[in-house]
This record gives C-alpha cells, structure tokens and sequence, in this order.
C-alpha cells in the first residue's frame, strides 16, 4: 500500500461503502475498514464522520484510543473544547460557527461539497498538546436521508517543519486540498510573519500602537511599519478590515 502523498481515495472509499446504512452498525474487523486504518495508523491519523445537520456523531476510528486515550464512543463535540489548548480555543469556535454555515448552505442549494482545513494544539494520549491538522469535508447527501454529512479527518503533524507564521487554514470548494498534508499545503493561509501576526492580535484585542510598542519594547516606528507591511500583504486599505475578514475566517 502507497503511503503519505497517495491521495483520500480510501476515505472517499469508506463513504461509498457505509453511507447506504447511515455509518452505523459498521464492524472494526470489516475489511473494507482494514485497509484505512492501515493508512491511518502509518500516517498518525484519526477520523469521525457525522450528520451535520442533525449534529450527530455517527463513527469513530479506533484510532483516537492511541491518539487521544479515547474510546470512539466516547468522542463527541465538547470533548475537543475541553482538549484544545486554551490558546486556539477562539479559533475552535470560529471555526465551528463557520462549519455549520458551510453545512447549512450545502443544505439549502441540495447539492455539492467543500472543505475547511485548519490546525489546533489538542492534547494527546499523554496529556501533553500535539498539533493536529484538522481537515473538515462536507458534502451533501439525498442517500440514505436528506442531510450534510461531515467527515473529519485529524492527523498529527508534529514532524512536520513547524507552523511559524499565524495559521494553516483553508476554505472553499478545491477538494483537491483534501488529501495528505506536505509542507506548501500547511503553509497555506500563513503570510504573516511571526511579529505581524502578534500585532494583529493585539489590535484585535484593542490595543493602540503606543500600547503594543510597550508590551513589545519596541518603537512606535516600528509598530507603524509593521502596520503598514501587514496592510500592502493583504491589499488592505484599513487594518479593521483585515481583522475582521481574519475573525470571520476562524484565523483569530
């Protein structure tokens, strides 16, 4: 079996496969499942795939015991408020805001898919934080009922070069993001350098820059570049703008 780079072909497999039955009463040992947790043991991955619509989980891989020290029945939504890092927790409900939008609209127009991708720190096995991709497919669905069908797919990306510049994130319909996470796909969504992305959140939290400068022990000067560096990044003429388009897409 091809690893890392093969593309989802096996999640979409396992969709095809269960989604007749509603995902439930599905077999560990069944053999179409084998074959995935295969992929998903080498590659550090887990998954839960549920009705968005109803806000029900439907499955869970075994996999989250050896990630999280879970047992896939007792996964749900709250558990990963209370497993997030208190960091990346605003995020975490931005990002939930803007899920269900995604869903409902998928809803609405009865037809296609898109896809959110994202990561969080989120406590592991051991109790200690690991940084986990977070790649949310959605995709509307008339079999076996009406509804929006959310696949969550959570892989560790601990070994990869480290996330330096704000976020990974991504949101749209190219499904072809969807796949194994490599360096360029992780970088996606971080134009921001390490120190603009600090100041960013500290306007969004209120903060003039006389105020910023001394949190920072830095000039006024170099707060005032730094403002203007962010907003030519983003061809932003007003830096509220630019914050809200970042608090709208679940990046602060």
């Amino acid at each position: 079996m091809l690893y890392g780079n093969q593309d989802y072909r096996l999640y979409h497999k396992f969709l095809k496969n269960f989604q007749p039955s509603s995902f439930n009463g599905i077999n560990y040992d069944d053999r179409r499942l084998l074959e995935l947790n295969e992929y998903m043991e080498h590659n550090k991955q887990f998954f839960y795939i549920a009705d968005l619509i109803n806000m029900e989980i439907l499955f869970t891989s075994d996999q989250s015991k050896k990630m999280l020290g879970l047992a896939p029945e007792d996964v749900n939504f709250s558990f990963f408020m209370n497993a997030t890092h208190p960091d990346d927790l605003q995020r975490l409900n931005f990002g939930r805001s803007i899920l269900l939008k995604m869903g409902q609209e998928l809803f609405i127009k009865k037809k296609g898919a898109t896809l959110l991708s994202t990561n969080f720190r989120i406590k592991n096995i051991n109790g200690k934080y690991s940084n986990y991709l977070v790649q949310c497919y959605l995709y509307y669905a008339t079999v076996p009922y009406k509804t929006v069908f959310f696949l969550k797919v959570h892989t560790n990306i601990d070994s990869f070069e480290k996330i330096k510049n704000g976020y990974h994130y991504y949101k749209g319909n190219d499904l072809l993001f969807f796949k194994y996470p490599d360096d360029e796909l992780l970088k996606m969504g971080n134009v921001f350098t390490k120190r603009e992305f600090e100041i960013i959140k500290f306007i969004a939290a209120g903060l003039s820059s006389e105020e910023i400068a001394k949190k920072l022990y830095l000039s006024l000067y170099t707060i005032n570049t730094h403002r203007g560096n962010i907003l030519k990044k983003t061809k932003k003429e007003h830096i509220s703008d630019l914050i809200y388009d970042l608090m709208e897409g679940g990046v602060l």
